[in-house]
């Protein structure tokens, strides 16, 4: 099995346009959620979202931005900042692959070319409808911009689709199948359906009146998650051709667990989720007490949170410090895990975890050590990642330095 290393890393999300914006937003407790204005949202039960603060067509060219959906959009922005920072590997296209997954893919436009046919006749839908929709666009596409040949692979399973993204690349280095992949998640699909479909599950926060504070994981008073978009993008390599070209190593994947649930289409399950981090362990060698840090999947569900906060003290104990970054960025959906996949590794990288916001009083429930408010300084010796989507979809990321 050969070592994987990431050397590029990339990002667009609620707190900026870039990697280094969106860490200095996590590290400071920065929220990026605010209220939807526009018309459509009126009527919604939950009127407040984490979108992007940099729109991509401030960055994409104009043929671009009308023929890729907002999702494919944010994919070609976060690979191509990770592709950048890692120094544009020279590498056979055949030994470069590409995995970056979503929950739903191009929703917008599905549900937008809908409306044309409603308003105007069938014959009013664009051409570009289908490569715009399909749940693969974002993965084809970052394959076509790298020429990337050795494969564009899309998991799609939920809110874990991101974090699995990193585990298949992960896999395709250590099996000799690539040299280097650019693996990560993203996700566009605020819309008045897919918010009006979650709000009728009572997954969404209805804190309309304080968009900043809506998300509070671990907190006694959270009400449901707050919808997000994103991507988030590594560049990951084997880390005998990383350091032959002598690239900058962020960091290690050390090992992935992925398990699945079977008990629920919807409800998690503490005794899945501990299975999929003592896996990622078993896999990179470490026992429970090399990990100082988890980066929590923790949504700010009532049911979630307790049920994720019992599976690390299963995994792990109580000794892991613990935060949740969905606070300040909202839920991503399928960009999530890998947002949350950068975040654990950097704060290997760079000693600092970045606090929970909006955690006022924690929840009994709740045994583990939650950084609260406020960013905690430390040596990371192993970081835990956590990932979980609707269908019982379980992903543990390991990273160490």
């Amino acid at each position: 099995m050969r070592e994987v290393v990431v050397t590029g890393l990339g990002a667009t999300t609620p707190l900026g346009g870039d990697l280094p914006t969106t860490w200095d937003g996590l590290k400071a407790g920065r929220s990026g959620v605010s209220l939807v204005e526009e018309e459509w949202a009126a009527d919604l039960p939950s009127r407040i979202a984490g979108r992007l603060a940099v729109e991509p067509t401030e960055t994409l060219s104009r043929v671009e931005a009308r023929r890729l959906d907002r999702v494919e959009q944010m994919a070609i922005i976060a690979g191509r900042e990770a592709w950048a920072s890692a120094g544009s590997p020279d590498v056979d296209p055949v030994r470069l692959a590409v995995v970056i997954g979503t929950g739903i893919g191009g929703a917008t436009t599905m549900l937008d070319q809908f409306d044309v046919i409603v308003k105007s006749g069938v014959r009013r839908v664009s051409p570009n409808t289908v490569p715009m929709l399909m749940p693969n666009g974002p993965s084809a596409y970052v394959s076509m911009e790298l020429g990337a040949k050795g494969g564009a692979r899309t998991p799609v399973s939920a809110c874990a689709a991101g974090a699995e993204a990193i585990a298949f690349a992960a896999d395709l280095i250590r099996l000799g199948r690539a040299d280097v992949v650019v693996a990560g998640g993203a996700e566009a699909c605020i819309h008045q359906l897919t918010m009006a479909a979650f709000a009728q599950m009572r997954a969404l926060s209805t804190r309309n009146d304080s968009p900043a504070t809506a998300s509070r994981p671990f907190d006694t008073s959270r009400d449901g998650f707050v919808m997000g978009e994103g991507a988030a993008v590594m560049v990951l390599e084997s880390a005998e051709f990383a350091a032959a070209r002598g690239a900058t190593i962020h960091g290690r994947v050390a090992g992935s667990g992925i398990t699945s649930s079977a008990n629920h289409i919807t409800a998690s399950d503490p005794d899945g989720q501990a299975r999929a981090i003592r896996l990622a362990l078993e896999d990179g060698g470490l026992s429970a007490l090399d990990v100082d840090h988890v980066h929590a999947h923790a949504t700010s569900t009532p049911q979630g949170d307790v049920a994720e906060a019992e599976a690390i003290a299963t995994a792990l104990g109580d000794h892991p410090v613990v935060t949740a970054t969905k606070s300040m960025t909202g839920h991503l959906i399928g960009a999530s895990g890998a947002l949350g996949a950068i975040s654990a590794l950097l704060s290997v990288r760079d000693g600092i975890i970045p606090a929970t916001i909006n955690l006022t009083d924690l929840d009994p429930e709740i045994k583990v050590d939650v950084a609260q408010n406020t960013a905690r300084e430390m040596t990371v010796r192993a970081a835990v990642a956590n990932s979980f989507g609707f269908g019982g979809h379980n992903v543990s990321l390991l990273f160490t330095p």
